[in-house]
């Protein structure tokens, strides 16, 4: 592993460890945590429909900008499960991406934007 590589997982991994900070200072149930922090990966089922459906259900489902979106809709309306299954949600992909699990590619399911996963 380069020092590129590197930097760029230890980035996912402060990104997941302030998200299991903030969701701890929330004082949100660690069974819900439990309960949804594999949900994501649920979008895998979109590969029965092929290759290019796969990306794009997974991708949708491991990009920051939804769990954002929930986590400000939760911070200004102070829903604290919005902002609880946000911070789950977050820490998923940060803890995918410093594990080395990127985006999909519509090839396959093993090409990521980070490379290909076992090659």
């Amino acid at each position: 592993m380069n020092f590129l590589d590197l930097t760029l997982r230890l980035e996912w991994v402060a990104v997941a460890v302030a998200a299991l900070v903030f969701y701890a200072m929330a004082g949100a149930s660690w069974w819900l945590f439990a309960v949804l922090v594999l949900a994501p990966d649920l979008s895998i089922l979109g590969y029965m429909a092929g290759p290019r459906v796969g990306a794009v259900a997974y991708n949708t489902l491991h990009i920051l900008v939804l769990p954002v979106l929930l986590a400000l809709f939760g911070s200004v309306f102070d829903n604290g499960l919005a902002t609880s299954v946000a911070l789950i949600w977050i820490a998923h992909i940060a803890i995918d991406r410093a594990l080395g699990y990127g985006l999909k590619l519509s090839s396959s399911f093993q090409d990521t934007h980070l490379g290909r996963i076992g090659g």
